[in-house]
């Protein structure tokens, strides 16, 4: 294990040595910093921390593991003039984020009826690799999907002024859709309302803990045992061709900056064409995003009345946020009490603005902050707490994080295990294949207690409610 500085109880320092700019931060406790088997995610950290431009220290979440360049749960600010932006700082899975919708249904009325719903919800949305949308789009709407984002599902009546009220960035980022692949747009065509593989799901819970009542209530989760959904995907294919256009002509490109350390690092400084062309093609797979999950969100509403025969309103299935963890963003932070333009990258990491530090709906509570657990146990609801700009430029982790590789998974674990487990727990499970179901088995995940203490304690994120799954729907 490399050398780390125990600075409290939920905070870790590399020190900055040989190439690294800045010091690695890590926020995590002893329990879970117990658990790493191996350097490689906190040399993704020293390595981060090696960019131009970057202010403060390259950050790591209590969720952190192995991923593209960055490690996944992985934060790094870099000035706007003089430092870079970099796709594998983003990942291929360009605004992979969680939408967390409320009811008013009572689990206890309503518990036989989740398992029906997911039922039919896993007929109207695809799941898995392949999986095409059955839900079509032309040319015109796709060109306004990537420039306007969820305004056009509100145009087209798959959204609520409401839902785009609930969603990040109001569920649109500025874009210059030219720069774009065909490849790209080829590609997103089918994929509109889909989930995906790998860690995506859709999940219908039951709220089961309340920690802060008046937040709770301004998030419309604040009553015990009403079913709640969870939705977790995001740009799909799309978003995974735009991350390879770029990595590609990045390494074509002389002027492109790269990290001997890590290939995977290359980036392009912000300034430049390239990182520019970037960031336009990287927010219109972001608008991607917010629609699929919006889409997504239009098919749960059909498949409640569906089911139950009551509209969706009179259900109060409404959208309490919709968020990303797979951006880099322009955001304005004090560095040493000067204000200063950045490019802020959240890999597997999310947005925690507290109160009075964002407008609009939650300027009052600070924006919902959503981190699932696993698919057999509890997810959280939480708020950025005050003062996280200070120390993580108002980020928090995006989920429990895996403790074993899928390979690892596949070993330890059996499809006949891990299906009686969840029947255990009294969770109904559908998937597409049984190596979906063995490779995201509970058991591969940290321990979600863990990942909140340190959260909590580290005074990023404050809970509000925490959920348990009723039924889960595994790509």
């Amino acid at each position: 294990m490399l050398h780390l500085n125990k600075l409290t109880d939920f905070q870790y320092e590399i020190p900055a040595t040989g190439s690294m700019r800045v010091p690695g931060i890590l926020y995590i406790n002893d329990r879970i910093l117990g658990n790493f088997s191996d350097d490689e995610p906190l040399q993704q950290v020293m390595n981060v921390a090696s960019l131009p431009g970057i202010v403060k220290a390259s950050l790591a979440m209590p969720d952190i593991h192995l991923g593209y360049g960055f490690p996944i749960g992985g934060v790094a600010a870099f000035d706007y003039y003089d430092g870079i932006i970099s796709p594998g700082g983003v990942g291929y899975d360009i605004n992979c984020g969680v939408s967390l919708i409320a009811t008013n249904l009572d689990y206890n009325m309503y518990k036989d009826s989740a398992s029906k719903v997911l039922d039919e919800l896993y007929k109207t949305v695809p799941a898995g690799i392949d999986n095409k949308s059955s839900f079509r789009i032309n040319n015109d709407d796709e060109s306004e999907i990537l420039s306007s984002g969820i305004e056009w599902a509100y145009n087209n009546g798959y959204a609520t002024r409401e839902d785009i009220l609930h969603t990040e960035e109001n569920g649109h980022m500025p874009a210059n859709i030219s720069k774009v692949s065909e490849k790209a747009i080829k590609r997103g065509k089918n994929e509109l309302g889909t989930l995906g593989a790998g860690n995506h799901f859709l999940e219908i819970d039951r709220i089961d803990r309340i920690f802060d009542d008046k937040t709770a209530g301004k998030f419309g989760t604040g009553e015990k045992n009403k079913l709640a959904i969870m939705v977790h995907t995001g740009s799909r294919g799309l978003g995974h061709q735009v991350a390879t256009d770029y990595l590609m002509r990045l390494n074509e490109n002389d002027e492109s900056v790269k990290i001997p350390a890590d290939r995977q690092l290359i980036s392009a400084f912000t300034a430049s064409k390239a990182g520019m062309d970037y960031m336009d093609a990287m927010n219109a797979a972001a608008n991607f995003g917010f629609v699929n999950r919006q889409i997504i969100t239009y098919k749960i509403r059909r498949a409640f009345e569906k089911v139950i025969g009551m509209d969706f309103e009179s259900m109060g299935i409404n959208m309490v946020y919709s968020l990303a963890h797979n951006m880099a963003k322009v955001e304005t932070h004090s560095i040493d009490g000067i204000k200063r333009k950045l490019i802020v990258h959240r890999k597997g990491a999310t947005r925690a603005q507290p109160a009075n530090s964002t407008s609009g709906y939650f300027a009052d509570t600070g924006n919902p902050v959503i981190i699932p657990g696993h698919m057999g146990g509890p997810s959280y609801l939480l708020v950025g707490s005050t003062g996280n700009e200070e120390t993580t430029f108002s980020s928090s982790c995006h989920g429990a994080g895996r403790l074993l590789s899928r390979k690892r998974a596949t070993e330890q674990f059996t499809l006949e295990g891990v299906r009686n487990d969840m029947e255990s727990r009294g969770i109904y499970l559908r998937a597409t294949t049984g190596k979906a179901v063995v490779e995201e088995s509970p058991g591969s995940y940290k321990n979600i207690e863990d990942v909140i203490d340190v959260i909590r304690g580290a005074g990023i994120a404050s809970p509000v409610a925490s959920l348990m799954p009723v039924a889960v729907m595994k790509g």
